[in-house]
């Protein structure tokens, strides 16, 4: 393919994602296949010569889009919103485009630096402490990691590094291993499960908080089980608090456990994957207070920002607590700038060395959209959130679960968990919308998540009435079959 072909067959597909996204609703939203569908329907091996474009663009309806649950259908209210906006598009194809490999500012210094600005405009945008910010000489700065898992595995190794250094200039007479052999982190038992993944890769203990009966972690639980293991001569150094957790979209009080976790010199990381973003509005910023005691946080422009993912955004107060973690500099990689504290390798904040131009998007949907445009994108979807709550709240069959603060309703009928599991089964078997579950203490809940850019009030309503009607149905051959028992 030369440069006049590229020109032609982009055009061809800029159409055809163009169109697909224009008449996403009209496709059904989780596929009709099974496990292995795809094998068959492609050669056995890769081809020995060149095939043409238009028989590779053919089968992407033959063989991808049959296989795909769409993510950015009005009928998809499962799991989380993943964002998507032309504006990020073009950016990404842009990065693409350029396929500069970012790992330090000489690999290239604008892939660097547009970076560490747009964490800089974003951390503004949701009033970070200063802090936290690159700008103004301060010691702090953001990084853009690939996922909150990631942010979240990096903060862990990092502050298990931190406390380890600082143990051992304590008691000289202990061992790394020794050490090691007594750390525990800690995080909600509303937490995601990446939390815990984060501790079996970093090699540490870790242990669920309880939460109380809003979902969310209060200082008087969390410091109670820290005088515990204290006591029983374990050394706590990492808490985790979640904003907007995944199940019910709760929130841990910052400013309850951020004083505890000071005092104690356990490293306070951040996760509000979701619910970072709506902290752009005013009126929910006030979900963040707190920030100002954590050493690290963590949001994804690319579920509720218009970034496509990946885009995870990473701020640390000290940016010498991860660079004095990961900071390795082989020859190959040196370059002249690098002593002069001038500039940021990024290659020293993130667990891989390559890095994509991700920050391209984020400069496009920012500049395109502006802050009020993307504040009225997450308000428009909390109040579809509301609106689908109402409904539920006028049905007496149904229960709401969890308080509705921002863009999830956790709901389930008023009965067993095996008849709430039966309805999830009857929705995702009709395949006219997709949700999934979650579990809050014993209940089983369906989550309802408001997730695309192009969902509507009409869309909310459609979807209460299937699953109202779903619900009658249900309920009419559960009563027959325990009247039959």
């Amino acid at each position: 393919m030369d440069a006049a072909e590229f020109r032609k067959r982009g055009k061809q597909m800029v159409d055809y994602i163009a169109d697909y996204l224009e008449t996403i609703d009209k496709r059904q939203v989780f596929p009709d296949v099974e496990p292995g569908y795809l094998r068959p329907l492609i050669a056995d091996s890769a081809p020995q010569d060149p095939e043409s474009f238009e028989d590779i663009f053919k089968d992407i309806e033959k063989v991808i889009m049959p296989g795909v649950t769409h993510w950015h259908s009005p009928y998809f209210f499962a799991y989380f919103p993943v964002a998507s906006s032309f504006p990020a598009l073009l950016g990404d194809m842009l990065s693409g485009g350029i396929g500069c490999v970012g790992f330090s500012w000489a690999a290239s210094p604008a892939c660097t630096e547009l970076e560490t600005v747009m964490l800089d405009w974003l951390g503004k945008m949701i009033n970070l402490p200063e802090e936290f910010l690159a700008e103004k000489d301060a010691q702090g700065g953001g990084v853009i990691q690939g996922s909150a898992s990631e942010a979240t595995l990096i903060s862990l190794l990092a502050a298990r590094t931190k406390t380890i250094r600082r143990v051992q200039s304590e008691k000289p007479d202990l061992t790394e291993a020794d050490i090691m052999g007594r750390l525990v982190a800690y995080a909600s038992d509303q937490a995601h499960s990446s939390v815990e993944r984060a501790a079996l890769i970093g090699g540490v203990k870790i242990k669920n908080i309880s939460s109380d009966d809003a979902f969310s972690v209060r200082g008087s639980a969390l410091k109670k089980v820290l005088d515990e293991d204290k006591a029983s001569g374990l050394i706590p150094f990492f808490f985790c608090a979640t904003l907007g957790t995944t199940p019910c979209c709760s929130f841990d009080k910052l400013l309850e456990v951020g004083p505890i976790c000071n005092k104690e010199n356990i490293w306070m990381h951040i996760d509000a994957a979701y619910a970072g973003s709506a902290f752009i509005c005013p009126e929910f910023r006030h979900l963040l207070n707190g920030v100002e005691f954590a050493d690290s946080f963590n949001f994804n422009p690319h579920k509720w920002l218009l970034v496509n993912f990946d885009c995870s955004a990473m701020w640390v107060k000290k940016r010498s607590d991860l660079t004095g973690a990961f900071k390795l500099e082989p020859l190959y990689l040196q370059h002249d700038h690098q002593e002069s504290g001038l500039v940021t390798d990024y290659r020293h904040w993130q667990i891989p060395l390559g890095r994509r131009f991700r920050s391209l998007k984020l400069w496009f949907v920012l500049r395109m959209y502006g802050v009020t445009g993307l504040q009225e994108h997450i308000r428009k979807h909390v109040r579809l959130s509301h609106q689908f709550e109402h409904l539920v709240r006028q049905d007496e069959r149904f229960e709401i679960c969890a308080e509705v603060i921002l863009g999830l309703v956790c709901f389930r009928l008023k009965g067993s968990n095996e008849l709430n599991e039966a309805l999830l089964k009857n929705i995702n078997e009709a395949k006219k919308i997709h949700l999934v579950p979650c579990h809050l203490r014993e209940k089983f809940v369906l989550r309802f998540a408001v997730c695309s850019r192009m969902v509507e009030s009409t869309h909310i309503k459609f979807a209460w009435q299937h699953i109202s009607q779903l619900a009658t149905d249900l309920l009419k051959t559960w009563e027959q079959n325990h009247q039959q028992q």
